[in-house]
């Protein structure tokens, strides 16, 4: 079952709109209800594990195509068994609501 964040669309940023902080922070991040971290209230990280390199390869494979459907691109690092996602939102440098989107897109994958 889709969660309502990962139903939604991420809408590309253009510029000029506050990062998320304080209460509506906190609201979209138990709407993710998993075990992804909010960092100095600026980025979202998660660490997904694998039982070998081939699995996490091609999970980022997965997330890479979907990163290009939704125009919402994660730092992403590759390694054996880790693949370790970083979100924020480039042109506001911090949160936004498609970060959490994205997220929950990316939990849909596994």
């Amino acid at each position: 079952m889709l969660s309502e964040l990962a139903q939604k669309k991420c809408i590309p940023c253009r510029g000029g709109v506050p990062p998320l902080k304080g209460e509506s922070l906190s609201k979209i991040y138990q709407e993710l209800q998993n075990q992804w971290q909010v960092i100095n209230d600026h980025h979202l990280e998660k660490e997904f594990k694998f039982k070998d390199f081939k699995q996490a390869r091609d999970f980022t494979v997965k997330m890479g195509q979907l990163a290009e459907q939704e125009w919402h691109h994660p730092d992403i690092y590759l390694a054996w068994g880790l693949v370790k996602v970083t979100l924020w939102t480039h042109k506001i440098d911090g949160l936004s609501e498609s970060d959490f989107i994205f997220a929950a897109k990316v939990d849909q994958l596994i």
